[in-house]
């Protein structure tokens, strides 16, 4: 049996709430949802990073799928309710380091109460079991250090983004241990520098490589030098639904990195000299003399306890997540589909999976 197969059996018919499923993690995982078999539910603010969602169609996939603002507990819970939904992803955020700057105390306010509703409005719900509130692997106190950070390693975060999110880290803590619920459990989840098709958040890698290649330009990066654990965006997806599936009590209150294994973490300018091969036609990259806002030059996490206590495993390595980025990319600029694009990679992405999971063959295992 596929793993595909094996978390179908799960998630089929099974109702799944997700917020923040506007956004670009949030409309693969509907998908990936739907391809499963669930019945899908969403609630997000209305916002103009969602262009996979409608190139998708995703919203024809959705029983119901609703705007407002994050932080409104009353309209979270009645919308929770109606959906009779057994699990909750919490992926709804401010999640732009730029931005961040920007806008902090938004960022602060979005990221920490926003999370702290979804926890009241769910526990609030008698029909929700499991609760995953996704944060980021930026969540850790940087020390710029060659190995990954583990889950009890201390948290931090220079930058409005990362405090914001290491905040929403100890807020998840605070509840899930003062406000019990007999038969729910809670559990955060933290992954970051996702890459796939469709990606269109500001100040990206993978969008400002994609736009500056398609338009015939050369596209500027800020931080050539900064290492990061890419992983396609599939990866911690699948994550995240392996571990809302076993998810019980003895884990509650628990946290779980999702990455690729140390060994696989390369640079932005390793990255965009990938890219420009795989898309050809003169593409190039060169890097701009203002970096900007501070960001983290070297940050890795360590999947260990996700590989040993979830039995997960990245499937892809760097190269094959550029490789599916770049296909989708051109396949949709050739007249594909964006929903048929998505979708068969999804199924490519779950057959391989089992294929190598059966074999015994996992990038970080």
């Amino acid at each position: 049996m596929s793993y595909g197969c094996k978390m179908a059996g799960y998630f089929e018919e099974r109702s799944v709430f997700v917020t923040g499923n506007t956004g670009f993690k949030g409309a693969w995982l509907c998908l990936l949802l739907d391809r499963l078999g669930s019945r899908v539910h969403g609630y997000a603010q209305q916002t103009s990073n969602d262009f996979l969602f409608h190139r998708a169609g995703v919203s024809s996939i959705l029983e119901h799928d609703e705007r407002g603002d994050i932080r409104d507990v009353e309209q979270l819970t009645a919308s929770i309710k109606r959906s009779g939904a057994e699990i909750v992803l919490h992926l709804a955020a401010q999640s732009g380091v730029r931005e961040s700057y920007a806008t902090p105390r938004e960022t602060f306010s979005v990221n920490v109460d926003g999370t702290l509703a979804v926890l009241d409005a769910a526990r609030r719900v008698e029909s929700v079991r499991t609760v995953v509130v996704v944060t980021t692997d930026k969540v850790y106190r940087n020390n710029e250090w060659q190995w990954g950070y583990r889950e009890q390693d201390m948290l931090g975060g220079d930058d409005p983004y990362s405090a914001s999110k290491a905040a929403a880290e100890l807020a998840t803590h605070s509840f899930a241990v003062s406000f019990p619920r007999e038969g729910l459990s809670i559990a955060t989840a933290r992954a970051g520098n996702v890459i796939g098709g469709g990606d269109a958040t500001p100040d990206a890698l993978v969008p400002e490589l994609i736009d500056a290649f398609r338009s015939g330009r050369s596209a500027l990066l800020r931080h050539p030098n900064a290492t990061r654990p890419w992983q396609h965006v599939l990866e911690p997806l699948t994550g995240y639904l392996r571990l809302a599936e076993v998810l019980n009590p003895s884990w509650h209150d628990s946290a779980w990195n999702f990455g690729p294994s140390t060994d696989h973490a390369v640079t932005v300018g390793t990255v965009a000299d990938e890219m420009a091969r795989l898309w050809g036609a003169g593409a190039s990259w060169s890097a701009v003399a203002d970096e900007g806002p501070h960001e983290a030059g070297l940050l890795m996490v360590d999947s260990a306890r996700a590989r040993h206590h979830l039995n997960w495993a990245p499937t892809f390595s760097v190269r094959e997540a550029l490789e599916y980025t770049v296909d989708w990319e051109k396949s949709v600029d050739g007249g594909a589909s964006t929903r048929s694009v998505t979708e068969r990679q999804i199924d490519d992405y779950l057959a391989v999976a089992g294929r190598r999971a059966a074999a015994g063959i996992g990038l970080s295992r």
